[in-house]
């Protein structure tokens, strides 16, 4: 765990400016800053970030938060990764407070170390392929052959190894790298003699990215025709590298897949490069491994649409099948696109620009079950026991499917595309179904077409809720600040606004109906009884991200006034603290109003009850006496007309 003491240090440091700077192009705006969303696609910028208060919020997509949460929204980061990040950004040293054993300090020293050494790697390998003559005729000459330009190169990160058999291993273990490090990283081979050479010599070389861009592993691609090493080559498993876990590209095409809401799913390296360089960025490649259930997840976290790019003449295609079980498994909607025959996502990519890419995607992209039942239709042809194995094999499909709904809109489709009823269809899925131990399913269905009604959405405005919103506004934005009230026998006391909106709750008995705010003035009320004010920058740096969203949104303004105009107007704006006063005493009033409104709604139920009678119903009607006279103060001190 990362101390108390250095998340601080790393708050006090990380600018909120400058890292959302490096993201969005900002522009100043009063005493803030403004960009266009990088969640969603707008043309007016929504998007503002407070360097006083090291705040940001997003008006278009409702997000908002500190400089951690930005990085977990934008980079897809864990909690403790943001915070690593920003500690190597500003060069902080990050303590932990956790307890290891020997073992675990060692497990933690080797992943580390790993890092180090695969990070060093690709540096040597970028600096061979650019800087030297025999990276610059074989590695490069091919990558330009390929079509790609040298900012691809750049941004994959892309080198090349030497045919020299320990041209690496030699530089490396002069640098200081241990044999034992570089045989566990996979990038040396030693024999019993100790003598290591380069398992990726004489190949061009594909880093491969985490999540949040530390290099993981290599793929490397053999040039020559007459070798007879694999083609292909990667990294073997290590500590940090686990083929099964990680998508190639995923690092560079994760902001894409986020603002596209979609993942266009490939099988090589050049396939997902040549996508990019084509202005198709929401793309990531299995590597040429069957997809597995971890990478799934991986997609999953940035979107439930995928999009399967095949080649047109791939022989694999059948093989597939259970990868589009397996997304269908993790409740993804899953797509199917097969390019024109000879081609593939690479060749397709350079001969076709980026609209054209697109088009040809949104128009030749099929559903699952259509482009499962062309496949197998073509061996079926008219042979019943063949077609009836191939309906069973698409029913097999639909049953992983979590979904109830999406299953009964599959098996309708099934049953349109395959000219079966819809009962039968159903009848065979219920079988399924119970042998799998899952919800027993009606085995027979009228053969009716599911109705979707669209419901028409009606906003209702909860006033009490507004009014809590503003409490919770008042504690984010003024809660420490010192205020002068004047008690009921007119003696002036000095107060904070925190102090002052616990102690009319506590004395009124009062309690939020919004589950998120209550639990905002518990947190309040815990930090005074430990005397602590706990405002606006308290929860901005929670790690609770619905507590820091409401933070950053009571603590920004999405309109504000240009000083410098108001001045040439000759406007004079008054601050909020100069009507603070007035403002907490009127929103406390109307809540309590409306509470009483709640309570004498609440009693007055309760009197249409017929067995309500005597003095039980005559209690009843003093009480509603008693609150309406209550409220009717409250009228009079807000200067309504009752």
């Amino acid at each position: 765990m990362i101390t108390r003491q250095t998340i601080d240090t790393i708050f006090s440091a990380a600018r909120v400016e400058e890292v959302i700077g490096d993201f969005v192009h900002l522009k100043r705006a009063g005493g803030n800053l403004k960009g266009l969303s990088p969640f969603v696609d707008e043309k007016s910028p929504s998007f503002m970030v407070s360097p006083a208060k090291q705040i940001w919020k997003d008006f278009s997509s409702g997000k908002g938060g500190n400089v951690v949460t930005f990085l977990m929204e934008h980079e897809q980061f864990t909690y403790p990764e943001a915070l690593r990040w920003l500690a190597k950004r500003y060069n902080i040293e990050i303590e932990e407070d956790r307890e290891q054993s020997d073992e675990q300090k060692e497990e933690v020293k080797l992943r580390e170390s790993l890092y180090i050494v695969s990070e060093f790697a690709k540096k040597y390998f970028v600096e061979q392929l650019n800087e030297t003559e025999e990276g610059k005729n074989i590695g490069l000459s091919y990558f330009k052959e390929r079509g790609f330009t040298k900012e691809t190169i750049l941004k994959f990160e892309l080198g090349y190894s030497p045919a020299q058999r320990n041209a690496f291993t030699e530089y490396a273990e002069k640098k200081g790298y241990s044999k034992a490090l570089l045989e566990a990283s996979g990038l040396s081979v030693f024999n019993e003699q100790g003598n290591g050479i380069d398992r990726f010599r004489e190949r061009v070389m594909f880093p491969i990215h985490s999540f949040s861009g530390r290099v993981l592993g290599f793929g490397g691609r053999i040039l020559r025709s007459d070798a007879k090493a694999a083609k292909y080559l990667n990294s073997p498993e290590t500590e940090i590298y686990h083929k099964s876990k990680i998508l190639y590209g995923i690092f560079q095409s994760k902001q894409a897949i986020l603002k596209q809401n979609e993942c266009l799913l490939v099988e090589g390296y050049t396939d997902v490069i040549s996508l990019h360089q084509s202005g198709i960025e929401n793309v990531v490649s299995s590597s040429g491994t069957a997809l597995t259930p971890d990478q799934i997840r991986l997609i999953k976290r940035l979107t439930p649409n995928v999009t399967i790019l095949y080649d047109g003449d791939s022989a694999g295609i059948k093989a597939s099948f259970r990868g589009i079980d397996l997304i269908l498994e993790q409740e993804l909607n899953v797509k199917v696109l097969l390019f024109p025959e000879g081609n593939d996502p690479d060749s397709f990519a350079q001969k076709h620009s980026s609209e054209e890419i697109q088009n040809y995607i949104a128009e030749n992209a099929t559903d699952f079950i259509q482009f499962k039942a062309k496949i197998l239709l073509e061996d079926a042809k008219n042979d019943p026991v063949k077609k009836a194995d191939l309906i069973r094999d698409i029913i097999q499909s639909i049953s992983l499917v979590p979904n109830m709904i999406q299953r009964e809109l599959y098996i309708q489709e099934t049953s349109k595309l395959m000219d079966v009823r819809e009962e039968v269809l159903f009848k065979e899925l219920a079988q399924i179904l119970q042998r799998k131990g899952k919800e027993d399913v009606p085995a027979q269905r009228e053969s009716k077409p599911l109705e979707v009604v669209k419901e028409v959405e009606k906003v209702v405005i909860d006033p009490i809720n507004i009014v809590e919103e503003e409490i919770i506004k008042l504690i984010m934005q003024f809660g420490n600040l010192v205020i002068e009230l004047t008690a009921d026998d007119d003696e002036k006391y000095e107060t904070t606004v925190i102090e002052e909106i616990i102690r009319q709750f506590e004395v009124n008995d009062l309690q939020l109906k919004n589950e998120l705010y209550q639990s905002i003035l518990e947190d309040v009320k815990l930090g005074y009884e430990q005397e602590e004010l706990r405002a606006g920058d308290f929860f901005i740096k929670l790690f609770d991200e619905s507590k820091t969203s409401v933070a950053s949104e009571a603590m920004i303004e999405k309109y504000s006034i240009s000083k410098n105009w108001a001045d040439k107007m000759g406007i004079y704006i008054k601050p909020k603290e100069d009507h603070i006063v007035k403002d907490i005493t009127d929103t406390i009033l109307r809540y309590k109003s409306f509470y009483l409104d709640e309570k004498i709604k609440e009693f007055s139920f309760i009197l249409k009850d017929e067995n309500i009678t005597g003095e039980l119903r005559i209690e009843q009607i003093e009480k509603i006496m008693i609150l309406t006279q209550m409220r009717s103060k409250i009228f009079v001190a807000l200067n309504r007309v009752i």
